[in-house]
């Protein structure tokens, strides 16, 4: 018999993921990077929602979690999507992509994992190998004692030319109610968004 509790917080994660995808104005061509892609559901979703994209997810896949490349690719498969999900091996800190090399980029959850590092650091990583014009949803526990003034990142990155860039409390959206999420230890859940 399966965890119950594996099944409620599996149905939650979906339920996040498709709330992280709906914030994205996106047309569905070009590529898609996940960053901190674990077991490839976000990926896999992506690839789902929009058909004609190619969809890149990475991961540093540490000892903590039984994720690995060899578990995502099983899972795009089962999913169909195969022929159209990479996976690889990399590092939230230094991506292994040049600068501009995607439409999309996104991440669930996963910044807060990456030990030692600067959150603001973090995403503008990310955000370094998105195309001009590309979109991005960065979804994490954003509490502000590891994440700092995420208002005033926001206004940096209006600052930059970035565009649309707005901070999105999920928590409703995602998880029904502020005290569930907080019951899930995700009370402090932002996504950013917004366009380069």
């Amino acid at each position: 018999m399966s965890n119950p509790v594996f099944y409620i917080i599996g149905g939650i994660m979906e339920q996040v993921h498709r709330v992280v995808l709906s914030h994205l104005d996106y047309d569905g061509e070009g590529k898609i990077l996940e960053v901190g892609c674990g077991s490839g559901a976000l990926t896999i979703r992506s690839a789902l929602t929009w058909p004609k994209a190619k969809v890149i997810g990475v991961d540093h896949w540490g000892a903590v979690y039984n994720y690995s490349k060899a578990l995502c690719e099983k899972n795009a498969a089962r999913e169909g999507v195969a022929s159209r999900c990479v996976f690889q091996h990399g590092d939230a800190k230094q991506l292994d992509f040049p600068d501009e090399s995607f439409d999309v980029v996104i991440s669930n959850y996963v910044y807060h994992n990456v030990m030692g590092a600067d959150m603001q650091k973090l995403l503008l990583e990310s955000l370094r190998v998105l195309k001009k014009g590309g979109v991005f949803a960065l979804n994490d526990d954003m509490k502000p004692k590891m994440y700092g003034d995420m208002e005033g990142f926001a206004q940096k990155l209006r600052d930059m030319g970035y565009e649309e860039v707005r901070l999105v409390d999920i928590a409703q959206e995602a998880f029904g109610s502020h005290r569930r999420a907080a019951m899930m230890m995700l009370g402090s859940s932002r996504l950013l968004v917004g366009r380069k």
